[in-house]
């Protein structure tokens, strides 16, 4: 089978088989620079100093890496557009704030092997001329920040690093702390509050105003006249990884695993109504319920598949197209997305106008406000899928949801009004009959432990979720 892997560090979920060779999720974990050095790490910024960064962005593009973080953007598209963007300095981001529900993935490489991750920081930094580094990765991740700090400073000691800072930055649980652009804020001492502007138009530290004003000192360097950018890179943390193994073994390695347009491998989360949650390298291509049946030992016994989502961030997969395969283009193809590769898979017994409010009450909960259209729609849609679930629901309250859905994008600085959107609209095309029996004062398949897939932790072949959410106000502060 094309699958190998591990659970949050731990044993490889049963049934698994070797099929794949590993290259991101090492059979035990890399612990000291000197295992990493024996399976050929720090070649690949030898590699990237040899070439030079046209020739660097080059060889990621001939091998058609497309970034890991949910977005799938070309990886070398990327890096050649903040190096070609006007600015006085340049900064180089790792995104480490895992919040996607349904996705351990970054978790469980931070664990495996860390030093890939600072080495393929090391050689973006490089690339694109980066003056400074930083890592944002949020506080409750204790295992991953030490593992992070520990490879930083051995592979800074062993010259290893690159030539500049590295900074770990240590950011709270909000979901938007993983988006870009407030990530970014996070760094910058800030609340995770998305800018207006890319961080490739608006980076970090940068005087050169966007909407709205801030009165800030001008960062050493800039012209006493010149108030402009300071272009910034991020990547998520299986990019940086990625980019290490494709230097050292070549393009043309990479994509002999994957599909042409989907090379390479992905590390996958499959959790919820399953035998067990787990997590594992995979070849792109695969289909997803060959994904379910090995890395989550399929539907739990006497049960059936309903649905599945990837993540929080795109449309619903339905029973009938499970057997799409994994890749960024036949997942746009059935109308969903391939996001970070983590499943949240619901059987028979799941009620879906449930999983569509547990859903919206996390997108409106974790929703900044600065947008008026988003966390004004987002809390009424909430509210209005509230009351269906409980059978107090109306035909007025679905007309309220489709008109507030059309217009919840209005100016949005981030993604998640359009996340909002597409799941919640999915769940209403795809499950018409579940909310027409609420409609009628029946619930068919009531469940009282359907809450959104905010992963605390998978281990031996169980995932914890944040029950704590639950009692999240839509203002960031919790109920006693």
């Amino acid at each position: 089978m094309d699958v190998a892997g591990a659970g949050g560090g731990g044993p490889p979920p049963a049934g698994l088989t070797a099929g794949v060779e590993r290259y991101l999720l090492p059979a035990e974990p890399v612990t000291s620079v000197a295992e990493w050095q024996g399976l050929g790490g720090g070649q690949a910024l030898e590699i990237a100093r040899r070439l030079g960064p046209d020739s660097t962005v080059e060889e990621i593009g001939t091998a058609g890496l497309r970034g890991r973080g949910g977005a799938g953007f070309p990886t070398a598209r990327k890096w050649a557009g903040v190096r070609a963007s006007t600015g006085t300095h340049r900064y180089v981001v790792c995104n480490a704030a895992e919040g996607e529900p349904s996705s351990f993935k970054d978790r469980a490489l931070l664990r495996a092997n860390p030093y890939q991750v600072v080495e393929g920081l090391a050689v973006a930094a490089l690339t694109i001329g980066a003056r400074e580094a930083f890592v944002g990765i949020k506080d409750r991740f204790g295992p991953e920040v030490r593992g992070l700090t520990r490879a930083i400073e051995e592979l800074q000691a062993a010259g290893l690093a690159g030539d500049i800072p590295i900074t770990v930055v240590r950011g709270p649980d909000e979901y938007l702390f993983g988006e870009e652009k407030a990530l970014l804020e996070v760094i910058e001492g800030k609340p995770p509050m998305p800018r207006l502007l890319a961080p490739f138009e608006h980076g970090l530290f940068a005087t050169g105003s966007q909407m709205g004003w801030e009165s800030v000192p001008r960062e050493p360097g800039h012209g006493p006249a010149l108030d402009v950018s300071n272009p910034t890179l991020v990547n998520n943390v299986e990019t940086l990884a990625q980019v290490v193994h494709i230097l050292v073994r070549g393009a043309e390695w990479f994509r002999s695993m994957g599909t042409s347009g989907s090379p390479g491998h992905a590390v996958a989360t499959v959790v919820g109504d399953v035998v067990h949650a787990g997590v594992a390298e995979i070849d792109l291509g695969m289909r997803l319920s060959d994904l379910i049946a090995e890395v989550g030992g399929g539907a739990r016994p006497g049960r059936q598949v309903k649905a599945a989502f990837s993540g929080i961030s795109n449309p619903v997969v339905t029973a009938d197209r499970l057997g799409t395969r994994l890749t960024y283009e036949d997942m746009a193809a059935i109308g969903s997305g391939l996001g970070a590769v983590g499943f949240a898979v619901y059987d028979d017994t799941a009620c879906m106008v449930d999983v569509a409010y547990q859903y919206s009450r996390f997108l409106w909960v974790e929703s900044c406000g600065q947008c008026p259209a988003c966390k004004l729609g987002t809390q009424e849609i909430t509210h209005r899928l509230g009351e269906i679930a409980a059978c107090r629901g109306s035909e007025e309250d679905v007309a309220v949801i489709g008109a507030r859905l059309g217009k919840v994008t209005d100016a949005n600085r981030c993604f998640l009004g359009t996340e909002e959107q597409r799941v919640v609209s999915s769940i209403l095309r795809a499950f018409p009959e579940e909310f027409a029996a609420h409609l009628e004062g029946d619930c068919p398949s009531p469940r009282a432990d359907i809450v959104a897939p905010k992963l605390v932790e998978i281990a031996a072949g169980v995932a914890t979720y944040d029950e704590r959410h639950r009692r999240k106000r839509p203002d960031w502060t919790y109920e006693d």
